[in-house]
């Protein structure tokens, strides 16, 4: 199969404003339909230390049948084996706060981690009680969880350097039926919005498949014959940004048995109205910081 971005054309994008969509997000969402669970969710972060060296930290939540838990890797080429990994499951392990210390591209890194009291809804990411904290090179580096700022209180000085971080990338699989809805902040200073992608036949009755995707209760895409039109891409606005909204369905329709599709949001560091190529995480102008969010997902049979 050709790579997605090498299908489309310059000529095929099109620019459309979420608040000006003339579709009902009612056209787009069934009460009776779950939204498909979340089997892992990997997000990528770039740290900036004082020094102006810069690290990125990938962060993996996964859960299956057996286990649940967190690993990270550290550098532009995560490893095959995270020099971070712990397995949340209670019956596996019951150390569910501690510390760690290791060494990864020349710098001293320590996680601290107290996820004994944490809440998990129906994906791998726990929704709150709890904090992960890395440190790099003895400044504080990665937060997460709500209750990171209590435990940085707690255990730095005030004088202890505070590293820039921002999220460059979010990866999600999930798996069930055909609806998948997730959260996505574009921007570190946009506010956090609700996506609902979802492929169902016209009105639920059709044999004509459909694809729609809406933003905060707001139909932004809406692709009728999508057995025709499996490929394809749009830019939307969001928090004043344009944002490359690309879609693969192929595989659910050529590939059902282990095919899976992907969606892409991703947003422009400007004007440019070429269609973003593939590029990697880390651009030669180090200042630049955009997002991209993946979503893989399996469709049960």
């Amino acid at each position: 199969m050709r790579d997605i971005v090498s299908c489309f054309s310059e000529n095929a994008v099109s620019v459309s404003n979420p608040s000006c969509s003339s579709y009902s997000n009612a056209a787009c969402i069934n009460p009776s339909l779950i939204p498909s669970v979340q089997n892992s969710v990997t997000c990528v972060y770039k740290i900036t230390l004082s020094t102006q060296k810069q690290i990125l930290v990938t962060a993996t939540w996964c859960k299956n049948n057996s286990s649940q838990g967190l690993s990270m890797n550290f550098g532009d080429e995560p490893s095959s084996t995270p020099p971070f990994r712990l397995n949340t499951n209670s019956r596996l392990f019951r150390k569910k706060k501690g510390s760690k210390l290791m060494e990864s591209n020349n710098s001293n890194i320590e996680v601290f981690w107290d996820l004994s009291n944490a809440k998990y809804d129906t994906g791998p990411e726990p929704v709150d009680g709890f904090y992960v904290l890395v440190m790099v090179d003895s400044e504080i580096g990665l937060i997460l969880g709500d209750m990171a700022e209590e435990a940085v209180t707690k255990r730095f000085k005030t004088a202890t350097s505070l590293a820039k971080v921002s999220l460059i990338s979010r990866r999600e699989h999930c798996s069930g039926n055909t609806v998948y809805s997730t959260k996505a902040q574009f921007c570190d200073t946009g506010i956090v919005h609700d996506i609902l992608i979802r492929c169902s036949g016209e009105n639920d009755g059709l044999r004509s498949p459909v694809l729609s995707v809406s933003i905060d209760k707001k139909t932004v895409i809406r692709v009728k014959r999508l057995q025709w039109n499996f490929r394809g891409n749009q830019i939307i606005f969001v928090d004043n940004l344009l944002v490359d909204l690309m879609w693969d369905v192929h595989d659910w329709f050529f590939s059902p048995a282990s095919g899976y599709a992907v969606f892409m949001f991703r947003t422009r560091s400007g004007m440019d109205s070429r269609l973003w190529l593939e590029e990697k995480l880390v651009q030669k102008d180090q200042d630049r910081v955009e997002f991209s969010l993946l979503i893989y997902a399996c469709k049960n049979q």
